[in-house]
């Protein structure tokens, strides 16, 4: 078990103001594994004055220095991958398998690429008379989810340190297990005080804190929309910087002359990753009406082949949700959709079959979904798939686009130039075209409800960057 007593602060560990602490779960057992301490505003404006405190001397470490420390910092993450994976699969229920290959390695990669950024990025460029210099934005708020922790970590962190930024992380407390091993490893390899500093506790507290605080520069927030407009909200009142990564219900265009097969399966495998719990899962696939039952048939027989199971198995490809409160959220969308008319296909809000213990829930496929319908609409954040029939391409496209949200998205067709073009005009920050792979140096954000700004590449780096011009 592991109990975090302290918080991390100006290069040193120190008791939070708090007297509580917040216990972490078990996905799959229900056991309380760990615990993190409830932070409170008064900790963050002790992290806040540290971090103002160290950007005079950090902002200006030379990249090469900064590169030098993330690199340190990715060694450190690769030499502890195993407990990263163990200890995500035990809080967010990621099958252990999936948890090795992208819980534990995408913070590595993540962190390896802003250190090469860092070296090769040009922060300053002669335009004409001017010499325009891009200077790091402040002080940086980190704000980050449950579902992919230490991933949307590093995420914000990595730029923001490779920007020349210091930052104040507030983890999940959901799940802030791994924030405590980074913070262990930096504390380690002796980045300078204050450049990172991290506090827990609840979003309503230590968030609104960091979000609302005075001396903060910047806040970057990955959640739900409905919170990601509370934290711009309170931004909003010191005009600070926002970015924010927030909910989706991306759809996956399969088009009339595509191998419908190998685009059900993929689709399948997107919307049940990590038991759906991805804002940029492909929850709603659109198939022409001619071939609505074809793609029902094939759905329910990839659905089936994910049974849920212990996810610290090498062989269980579905494993729980992140608490009794996503698996209740989950299961009454379920019957939400039976409510409303949708075709239950396989799956249900029952609980798996042998599961006594544990946030399991079935993975689920609906068919005949309209686009009206509450599961067509809202991001249920499970492994639940929505199949909407169309009729013509142009139907398609706006059936895709007919969301609050922008995030994610797929099209499939026999022809790249017309998968092309039609994901063109579907209006999300990415598109996979014809089972296109992640690329961790490509841009990610939202539209709409999705969200402001870039994270990942180039882009993420320059949102923590602020632009001067020299008139010489």
């Amino acid at each position: 078990m592991k109990v975090h007593d302290k918080i991390y602060i100006n290069g040193a560990w120190v008791r939070s103001t708090g007297r509580g602490q917040i216990h972490v779960i078990n996905a799959a057992t229900e056991e309380v594994i760990g615990s993190s301490p409830d932070g409170t505003a008064e900790d963050v404006d002790t992290a806040v004055a540290a971090a103002r405190a160290a950007f005079a001397t950090w902002s200006q470490t030379t990249a090469d220095a900064r590169a030098a420390y993330l690199d340190k910092i990715a060694a450190g993450l690769s030499e502890r991958a195993d407990e990263i994976a163990r200890t995500i699969t035990a809080e967010v229920g990621m099958p252990i398998k999936l948890s090795r290959a992208i819980q534990a390695a995408l913070p590595v990669t993540t962190t390896k690429n802003y250190a090469a950024l860092a070296r090769a990025y040009r922060f300053e460029e002669q335009v004409g008379t001017s010499l325009v210099v891009r200077e790091p934005v402040g002080v940086v708020g980190c704000i980050t989810p449950w579902n992919f922790p230490l991933h949307q970590i590093m995420g914000k962190v990595a730029p923001a340190l490779a920007a020349g930024c210091p930052v104040v992380l507030k983890p999940s407390e959901v799940a802030p297990l791994t924030a405590f091993i980074l913070a262990e490893i930096i504390d380690a390899l002796g980045l300078p005080a204050g450049v990172f500093n991290l506090v827990c506790g609840t979003g309503p507290v230590v968030g609104e804190a960091l979000a609302a605080h005075p001396d903060v520069d910047m806040v970057s927030f990955t959640g739900s929309t409905r919170a990601g407009k509370r934290v711009a909200e309170l931004a909003a009142r010191s005009v600070k910087r926002v970015a924010l990564e927030l909910g989706g219900k991306s759809a996956n265009v399969i088009l009339d002359d595509a191998d419908l097969a190998k685009a059900v399966t993929a689709n399948i495998n997107d919307c049940y990753l990590n038991s759906g719990q991805a804002c940029n899962a492909q929850t709603r696939m659109l198939v022409p009406r001619a071939r609505h039952d074809e793609a029902v048939a094939l759905a329910k027989a990839a659905a089936e082949r994910f049974t849920a199971g212990d996810p610290t198995s090498d062989t269980t490809k579905l494993g729980p949700l992140v608490s009794a409160t996503q698996r209740d959220r989950v299961r009454a969308y379920i019957r939400k959709g039976i409510e409303e008319g949708a075709t239950l296909v396989t799956g249900g809000a029952e609980p798996p079959d042998g599961l006594t213990k544990g946030y399991f829930v079935r993975p689920t496929v609906f068919a005949n979904v309209r686009t009206d319908m509450t599961i067509a609409q809202e991001e249920i954040f499970g492994p639940v798939l929505s199949i909407i029939p169309y009729e013509t391409e142009e139907e398609a496209i706006r059936v895709a686009n007919d969301s609050v949200y922008g995030l994610g998205g797929a099209v499939w067709s026999a022809d790249r130039d017309r998968a092309t073009r039609v994901a063109r005009r579907i209006r999300t920050g990415q598109v996979a075209v014809n089972g296109g792979r992640h690329n961790p140096l490509a841009p990610f954000g939202g539209y709409k409800q999705s969200g402001l700004g870039r994270e990942f590449g180039t882009f993420g780096l320059e949102e923590f960057l602020e632009i001067k011009s020299l008139q010489l």
